[in-house]
């Protein structure tokens, strides 16, 4: 009767180490995938910050031609 019962906590431990491992393996999948995603993102943010210097260096090569114009439309009214 023992061993029977010995048995039995046995099934039950490898139960639980094989429920165990199977989520182990769902988090290492989902830690995978996170990373990933991470991934993505550092690379989309890279890509927007350069976009967003790109179009600060425009605005501000805009505004220093829209200046020199001016000067020389104040320059004919003189």
């Amino acid at each position: 009767m023992e061993q029977a019962e010995e048995m039995n906590h046995f099934d039950k431990l490898e139960e639980k180490v094989d429920s165990l491992i199977k989520i182990v393996g769902a988090f290492k999948k989902e830690k995978e995938s996170l990373i990933e995603k991470i991934q993505i993102q550092e690379e989309r943010i890279s890509d927007l910050s350069k976009e967003l210097e790109n179009l600060r260096a425009s605005r501000d090569m805009a505004k220093q031609r829209i200046l020199s114009l001016l000067e020389k439309i104040e320059q004919l009214e003189i």
